[in-house]
């Protein structure tokens, strides 16, 4: 409760948790959605999807660590964040009015990507700002922003899973999300705070590019992302597969895609309040095994179940796990570049891209052998082996 009340009152973690909110509905709308627009709206079938994820992936890692990196060389966390907003306006803006194959690989593979960069900038603004406050509240801190990303999924996914099944196209997507990233633009420029008046120190780090850059490649801290992102490529094959599992041949539809995922998001977002209080003591590691494990009981069932009833009880498990191995590897990431906000903030871009990679593979190797079945469960092994590897080296 202290970390809620601190973001609410604090002005720079308002506009944080703000701008997370609002990054967190353009997510929603279009992630879940993704693979079916690619492989059915726009005909690139299950190796094109496959290729635009991997392209995404390429980007947006490489725009969040050269923010990242840029963003601690100058101290122009706003500035930064301006440019990374603009892309994603521009690319739902595109997508709005002339959509089209080619428009959309482009907004998919390039425009959308770089605006990632935002995520990893409103991290760094948050742990700036917390280093007003107790050691105690920081993770605390760090979990509400994160659920605030997660929040709107409860309120938006419901809504489109209402829109789709009064007969609403799935394009409709990106006219909102273009209003919503416009609330992100005007929230960045009337509440972020200007760069060089902040209440903390932000100092230029003073590194060049290539030494930041060999920083964020030591083999202690490379090796741990890597374990990272391959426990968090379970959750990009859920977002994949979703949709492509959940098809009206089974009596499903993009308005139970939505609820699904809408019911996932929901009960994360208290797990991810109660996480940092309920398991102090406990080390991060063992925490992120446990809670990939859960997480990969709704994965690797959901092929498996998504034609019953039965698949709405894995929402307690993907949402447990989820609320896990979202919020707790944040802290660790940026503990192991804790003099680098912005650079720390980017590795989670590195993690994304290492999982993101690694589910593109599980994708087109598990679509080439079997189906979908199969994709999830090479996704299971690979986040689980990722858990096991990051538990083992830590421990010792």
């Amino acid at each position: 409760m202290s970390a809620i009340r601190l973001c609410l009152t604090d002005p720079a973690l308002r506009a944080a948790g703000l701008v997370m909110a609002l990054q967190g509905a353009v997510v929603c709308s279009f992630g879940p959605y993704f693979s079916t627009l690619a492989v059915h709206s726009f005909g690139f079938g299950d190796h094109g999807y496959a290729v635009l994820l991997a392209l995404s992936s390429l980007v947006s890692v490489s725009a969040s660590v050269i923010g990242g990196i840029r963003a601690d060389q100058t101290a122009n966390r706003r500035q930064v964040t301006l440019i990374a907003v603009s892309f994603l306006l521009l690319g739902t803006f595109l997508m709005s009015v002339t959509p089209g194959p080619w428009v959309f690989a482009l907004t998919a593979a390039l425009l959308i990507p770089v605006s990632s960069i935002t995520f990893g900038q409103v991290f760094a603004l948050a742990r700036l700002a917390a280093t007003s406050y107790p050691l105690d509240d920081r993770d605390g801190i760090m979990a509400v922003i994160r659920a605030l990303f997660a929040a709107p999924f409860i309120v938006v996914l419901p809504l489109w899973s209402l829109a789709f099944a009064a007969g609403a196209q799935v394009t409709l997507i990106f006219p909102v999300a273009l209003l919503l990233t416009a609330a992100m633009l005007i929230a960045v420029l009337r509440l972020w705070p200007a760069d060089g008046s902040t209440p903390w120190e932000d100092r230029p780090s003073g590194l060049t590019f290539r030494a930041a850059l060999s920083e964020m490649g030591h083999p202690r801290i490379a090796a741990r992302v890597i374990a990272l992102g391959a426990v968090f490529s379970a959750s990009t094959v859920y977002m994949a597969i979703i949709s492509l599992v959940m098809v009206p041949e089974i009596g499903r539809g993009t308005q139970d895609v939505a609820l699904y995922v809408g019911l996932v998001a929901g009960l994360e977002v208290p797990f991810m309040l109660l996480i940092p209080s309920l398991t102090r003591g406990i080390p991060r590691t063992r925490l992120i095994l446990m809670g990939a494990a859960l997480y990969c009981i709704h994965v690797a069932l959901l092929p498996v179940l998504a034609a019953t009833p039965f698949v709405w009880l894995l929402v307690l498990p993907a949402a447990i796990g989820g609320a896990v191995t979202l919020t707790v590897p944040i802290a660790y990431l940026q503990d192991l570049l804790s003099d680098r906000p912005g650079a720390g903030a980017s590795l989670m871009a590195v993690q994304r891209l290492a999982g993101d990679a690694t589910a593109a593979t599980c994708f087109a190797l598990g679509t080439t052998l079997a189906g979908y079945g199969t994709v999830a469960l090479l996704g299971v092994a690979a986040s689980l082996i990722g858990a096991t590897a990051l538990w083992a080296a830590d421990r010792r």
